[in-house]
């Protein structure tokens, strides 16, 4: 091969060096998991002296990504660390919560254990509040690369920007897609192959608000499509599944497919 290029590649390979892999991001995402919900761990620990080295372990990979993060100050180091482990508690009080949403609207979930375990809904969430967490400081890359990890895992792409509340379920999940400027309010219920997304995709509108609002209690059933920054669905509304829906509706809407791709009222 030619050196010259191989040389290019070496390059590369150099600058790509500087910045965390995503499978080291994914690998110490799921450990810290793992830790939140032994549910998901991959290790037991007999003693307290075992769990505690195991978490300090954790703590020095989460230090080795930011010190890989680009355009890095070390001295802002510490403060992001304890930033992040900070937010741990109410995450996972917020997950907790988020459980009990996919237990309560799904009648074949046996158990709290089973959603952890097996719902590809619980991963994406957990994944998502967490990636949620390193963008209130601006760790852009890492957010990206954890929900890209939940993406393949799971087949649910939600941007870590989103903004989402609390007792959030996903039902099956496969295929959803929540954009970057969506918000999403308490109590919402989501099916598969959902879309909150943008009407325009052009790069100059990157700067705006993209992607619809969701209010509370809001029931979104599968292949239902909302579309625009300026498209709100009002609370206690019920959208049905395949409706395209590019405008507001007031609260306690319910739209329903009406063929040819129209969307009705209730």
């Amino acid at each position: 091969m030619n050196e010259q290029f191989l040389k290019k590649l070496y390059s590369d390979h150099r600058q790509a060096s500087r910045c965390p892999s995503p499978a080291h991001v994914a690998d110490v995402f799921n450990r810290l998991l793992g830790m939140l919900f032994p549910q998901v761990s991959a290790e037991t620990y007999e003693h307290f002296e075992d769990f505690s080295s195991a978490f300090r372990k954790l703590e020095e990979d989460f230090r080795f990504l930011l010190s890989k993060r680009i355009n890095r100050k070390a001295e802002e180091d510490e403060s992001l660390l304890q930033f992040i482990f900070g937010e741990m508690p109410a995450i996972r009080e917020m997950l907790i919560e988020d459980i009990g949403a996919m237990y309560d609207g799904d009648p074949a979930a046996k158990t709290h254990t089973e959603v952890v375990r097996t719902y590809p809904g619980f991963y994406a969430i957990a994944s998502y509040r967490i990636a949620h967490c390193f963008t209130r400081k601006n760790l852009h890359l890492i957010a990206r690369i954890i929900s890209s990890n939940a993406h393949s895992k799971t087949g649910i792409d939600i941007h870590p920007s989103a903004q989402i509340g609390r007792h959030f379920c996903i039902d099956h999940g496969t295929g959803i897609v929540v954009g970057e400027t969506a918000r999403i309010g308490d109590h919402v219920k989501i099916y598969q192959g959902v879309t909150l997304g943008a009407l325009s995709v052009r790069k100059e509108d990157a700067s705006t608000k993209r992607h619809p609002d969701i209010g509370d209690h809001v029931v979104l059933y599968a292949g239902a499509t909302i579309l625009g920054g300026k498209t709100v669905v009002g609370h206690h509304s019920t959208i049905g599944g395949n409706v395209w829906l590019t405008e507001s509706v007031p609260p306690h809407s319910k739209i329903y497919y009406q063929g040819e791709g129209a969307a009705a009222r209730a």
